[in-house]
């Protein structure tokens, strides 16, 4: 995954809604992530699943993040 990718994904962490990322079931969340980055960025089969596993190994921290963003 590049780096452009990496930060695009945070980004659109960083700018849904709180209540998207901790609503939808972890299968949910890392389609809808990977859909929303294949949007902004040509991957070929492998840079998704790439970016696929990524986001399910930080599921957590991106529930964490948005919780965090809920109560401040």
């Amino acid at each position: 995954m590049t780096p452009k990718v990496m930060r695009q994904l945070w980004s659109v962490v960083e700018t849904t809604q709180t209540k998207t990322l901790l609503q939808l079931d972890d299968a949910s969340l890392v389609h809808w992530l990977v859909k929303q980055i294949k949007t902004q960025a040509l991957l070929d089969c492998h840079e998704s699943d790439f970016l696929s596993d990524y986001v399910k190994s930080r599921l957590a921290l991106i529930r964490d993040l948005a919780q965090e963003r809920q109560y401040s």
